[in-house]
């Protein structure tokens, strides 16, 4: 089993995990109501998706 014969330094530890971050969800806006909604999902707020009403919501 090959074995790192050196410790790696700081500067190469961090530039090996400078891709791990984790980044939020997207995050897009519903064309009918206007509220923030994941993208290719239907809509919390209002229930529709691609312009057509798939969840009916009680107006309160």
């Amino acid at each position: 089993m090959p074995n790192p014969k050196k410790r790696h330094s700081r500067c190469k530890r961090m530039q090996r995990r400078s891709h791990d971050a984790l980044t939020g969800p997207a995050i897009s806006t519903c064309p009918q109501c206007g509220e923030p909604k994941r993208p290719h999902y239907v809509c919390p707020n209002c229930g529709t998706y691609k312009g057509r009403t798939v969840i009916k919501k009680e107006e309160v």
